[in-house]
């Protein structure tokens, strides 16, 4: 059984592998022996995290890159490719966010969210998964989703339709890089407190968060590592592709 879940042997590279939740997935990913490059705009956290798997036995480096400009991209890829060959698994974890009404939002605002959750994903996947198909890799494309890209959630609207996109995105991938072996799936994480909602966690949204999820609780990063773990494995997963995997404790479940 542990055979079906070794990375032993795969390059794992995570955009926005230094966030609570990417950082949290990239550490499960190196437990089961994937060396991991971590990429982030902040090059001090991605660092710190490279660190950890080190510390623990594992095989990490911290690169820098900002997901909206492709020429970043191409040039972190460059570096990635000379450290390790190439790479079989892409976890795409950016996120930004911001509770601004609806007739508040700004353009810029909009822009931005806009440009990290989803035209960041799309960069990053024309970036590495042309240099997967180019070397004749097969592997495992994991986008991270949220539980507002199925069920609008009020306070987060740019949030809610980026993260639609990325549903979207990903299944209109998994047809399109399924003749190359590659899976492309998504995560959608229910409420984890990070930095990025951290501002819209008031008291009573938390009572309402609690009311819409079954298990009544909020989440704990270390909880999206066995998804994570399962869809980077080209032997636990192998048919999986095009898929919204919720691990949300409920809340997408919830009826009144």
């Amino acid at each position: 059984m542990n055979n079906l879940f070794d990375l032993t042997g795969k390059t794992a590279v995570a955009i926005g592998g230094n966030g609570v939740l990417g950082s949290a997935m990239v550490k499960g990913l190196a437990n089961q022996g994937a060396q991991v490059a971590i990429v982030g705009r902040n090059i001090e956290t991605a660092e710190q995290v490279a660190k950890d798997i080190i510390d623990g036995g594992g095989l990490a480096k911290a690169f820098q890159a900002d997901v909206v400009s492709k020429e970043s991209l191409e040039n972190v890829a460059n570096e990635i490719e000379a450290w390790s060959g190439g790479w079989d698994i892409l976890v795409n974890a950016p996120g930004t966010n911001s509770p601004t009404p609806f007739f508040d939002i700004a353009e810029d605002e909009w822009d931005h969210i806009m440009d990290v959750n989803l035209k960041g994903i799309v960069l990053t996947t024309q970036v590495f998964a042309k240099r997967m198909i180019e070397q004749e890799r097969k592997g495992s494309i994991i986008n991270i989703s949220s539980v507002s890209s199925t069920t609008p959630l009020s306070r987060v609207f740019t949030y809610s339709v980026s993260k639609a996109g990325v549903n979207n995105m990903t299944q209109f991938l998994a047809r399109e890089f399924a003749p190359h072996g590659i899976r492309v799936n998504a995560i959608i994480p229910g409420f984890f407190p990070a930095e990025q909602n951290r501002k819209i966690l008031s008291e009573d949204r938390i009572a309402s968060i609690m009311g819409h999820t079954p298990m009544n609780r909020f989440g704990d990063p270390e909880e999206l590592v066995g998804t994570a773990v399962w869809l980077a494995s080209d032997r636990a997963s192998s048919f999986v592709t095009g898929t919204l995997i919720r691990v949300d404790g409920g809340f997408g479940s919830m009826t009144i």
